[in-house]
């Protein structure tokens, strides 16, 4: 190694433990609240459905019944009330003493709180004998403005307002949620943590810098100015070098030190030892240790807000090109601001960073850290200019939109009518563009197709289709269905206790049954609709690409009818699933076919964004021992086949179309990977195949 390199990452990391430092000097000390220590009153305490004692360790033991909706104790504050208008959340330190998974609940309330206002909740799931740290945010991040600015277009920001009344809560509450077993647990140290530091909003715009974060603060790894852009990028070439990647691998990241087993030349999957295992083309062990969103593009709007942003280039600047124009936006402010003007700050910097060539040069080195980390796929909404380099193992993202099922609903939008002849067609038009593409190519592992549509419950797309319009091609079959089993419109009505005249008054009518008459109707259709959706698309990807995996649809909403359609078709069964452990994920049924995770991700506030994502961790240690432990629950697993992390870059300080603006990448704006949450992979990646195999 070159003296100037090792000069180089002695001055980052000493420059780097400095900034943490001085970050944690500025954290203020905890308030504790309760520890139960010596002198607590036991009597304080109420209980309601529940057993409270004080456990020989100093923590408060809690034994649940199921006699109410919601067992628990109250902790009132012994002064009466608590001022915590300095603090972003309450802790409470949790451990699981059952033999089942637990979800403990923690609740801080306001005068008057009923359990939706003027209190708020979070909650914590342990496996059985495990401990955690249950935290309830209660303001929105950790910067208070002095007076309401009104900022827009973000899921989070800095705000005048907490999720309550701060300097007033008067109890806690921790309870579970209508158990169906008993539970036991711990609590200790409950105390109010972090601190929410005042912003004087009249000096706070320009927030957002030209690099693309956030003014107001300094934290470790920030850019500071395009030397340090240029200095990160030679210190991570020497990281790199010096850690290629796992030396046990293949070309596909197969594990050449495990079995041999038969290579077909394509990815598929096999039960070895008891535990499911995808087999890469070569015939080597394969387990899916993935990243979402590779790519480049990481637009935010700017339409309404210009103000926000520091140094936005000027036309004839070479910057300008990361100039566009937006039109997405299911949720949000920019639902009903479209279209709107975008800068794209991360392209920005990798201009900067690469020169000309940066996207040639970001994808090489994407690949080259995807190796080094430990990680061996390119998952979900990935650049296919990156992954058809043929590097790194991938799988194929398949969207296309056939006609709607009219009296459906959903966060994403509705359903599909499975019945419609476009449900076929346009996928077949779709697939097409991948037969001399990745249909043959031994680096593709398979096909998801969709994200994370509305499935509802078990009987929501039956009532969906006769509530939509006479023309949906779904509603008469549905009806012709009614027709084969009655015989005559007296017989359904007199099953259904409806008073339709005629079959043609059925086709017409937009109101629904009632659902516990019309309940195994509605129960056969729904799953009949799961079935042809599954079973369409599964019988198309074969024709095309019958080597190829399908990996399903990416559940984050389902039922088991849904579950099981898939388990009938799926090669692979998907779930995007946002939790803090996936160790006990199952099929219903416990059908025995392998699962792949298509997103988790964690986030924190403590590196200049101001949304920690879906599930939130307190820093970027938490983040990183969480990573390790999700990933590791996931190996434990033997039916999963691996994880795919949403996503690969922070993504916009300011927010993307629908305001989401979440911490959750491997890399930030400024394409400065975060080194906590890399080693945490590495200790994974690099030992998975032998963790998997060997752990009972």
């Amino acid at each position: 190694m070159k003296k100037n390199s090792v000069v180089n990452i002695v001055v980052f990391v000493l420059v780097w433990l400095a900034a943490a430092i001085a970050a944690a000097a500025e954290e203020a000390k905890p308030m504790v609240l309760f520890d139960f220590g010596q002198g607590f009153d036991i009597g304080s305490v109420t209980p309601s459905d529940c057993k409270a004692t004080l456990s020989e360790t100093g923590s408060l033991r809690i034994e649940t019944g199921r006699n109410k909706p919601w067992p628990g104790i109250v902790l009132k504050a012994p002064e009466g009330k608590w001022d915590l208008s300095e603090s972003e959340y309450v802790a409470v330190d949790v451990t699981n003493l059952g033999p089942t998974t637990v979800t403990v609940n923690c609740r801080v309330d306001n005068p008057g709180a009923d359990g939706s206002e003027n209190c708020v909740t979070d909650r914590l799931t342990l496996a059985p004998k495990k401990s955690g740290t249950l935290r309830v945010q209660i303001f929105p991040s950790p910067w208070r403005l002095s007076e309401p600015l009104g900022l827009i277009g973000m899921r989070g920001s800095p705000t005048h307002a907490g999720r309550i009344d701060t300097s007033n809560v008067t109890q806690l509450l921790v309870f579970v949620t209508k158990p169906e077993l008993d539970h036991a647990f711990e609590i200790d140290n409950i105390r109010a943590e972090g601190r929410a530091r005042t912003l004087d909003a009249k000096t706070f715009f320009p927030f957002i810098d030209e690099f693309g974060q956030f003014i107001h603060r300094d934290w470790p790894g920030k850019t500071h100015s395009l030397r340090d852009l240029m200095d990160y990028g030679k210190v991570e070439e020497t990281d790199l070098t010096a850690r290629p990647g796992p030396p046990d691998r293949n070309q596909y990241g197969g594990w050449t030190a495990g079995p041999e087993l038969k290579a077909t030349g394509s990815f598929r999957v096999q039960k070895h030892q008891g535990k499911w295992w995808l087999v890469d083309p070569e015939g080597r062990l394969f387990w899916s240790h993935g990243i979402d969103c590779v790519r480049t593009a990481n637009a935010t709007p700017i339409t309404d807000r210009e103000h926000y942003y520091r140094k936005l280039p000027k036309a004839n600047s070479p910057f300008a090109k990361f100039y566009g124009t937006g039109s997405w936006a299911p949720h949000g402010y920019y639902k009903d601001h479209s279209p709107y003007k975008t800068y794209d700050f991360s392209q920005a910097n990798f201009l900067r960073k690469y020169g000309q060539n940066w996207q040639n040069d970001f994808a090489r080195i994407t690949h080259r850290r995807l190796k080094s980390w430990g990680l061996n796929t390119i998952a979900n909404w990935s650049d296919s200019s990156i992954y058809l380099m043929r590097k790194t193992p991938y799988v194929c993202t398949i969207s296309y939109s056939p006609r709607r099922l009219e009296g459906s609903k959903g966060y994403w939008g509705k359903f599909y009518d499975v019945f419609d002849p476009s449900f076929g067609e346009r996928l077949r038009d779709r697939l097409a563009q991948e037969k001399d593409r990745t249909a043959a190519d031994p680096w593709c592992i398979g096909y998801f197709v969709h994200n994370e549509i509305a499935w509802g419950d078990e009987l929501s797309l039956a009532v969906a289709t006769l509530i939509s319009p006479a023309d949906q091609p779904a509603k008469k079959v549905f009806i012709d269905d009614l027709k084969a089993k009655y015989k005559t419109i007296d017989n359904l009505n007199a099953a259904w206790g409806t008073g339709h005249t005629t079959w043609q008054a059925l086709l017409e009518s937009v109101r629904p049954p009632d659902k516990n008459k019309a309940r195994a109707d509605l129960a056969a259709f729904y799953t009949k609709t799961a079935e042809t959706y599954f079973k369409t698309i599964r019988d198309e990807i074969k024709r095309v690409a019958p080597a190829k995996l399908y990996l399903g649809c990416r559940f984050a909403w389902v039922n088991d009818s849904a579950a099981r359609a898939a388990a009938k078709y799926c090669d692979v069964v998907s779930y995007n699933r946002y939790s803090y452990s996936v160790a006990e994920q199952r099929l219903p049924d416990n059908i025995d076919l392998p699962i792949i995770i298509g997103e988790f991700h964690f986030g924190a506030l403590d590196r200049g964004m101001f949304h920690t994502g879906l599930k939130k961790t307190a820093n970027q240690m938490d983040r990183a021992a969480k990573y390790k432990s999700y990933v590791r629950g996931a190996l434990e697993n033997a039916y999963i086949v691996g994880t795919h992390w949403f996503q690969y870059k922070d993504q916009a300080t300011t927010g993307r179309g629908d305001g989401e603006n979440y911490q959750i990448g491997f890399i930030d704006v400024c394409d400065r990977p975060y080194p906590e949450i890399v080693q945490a992979c590495r200790e994974v990646g690099y030992g998975m195949y032998e963790y998997r195999l060997n752990n009972p």
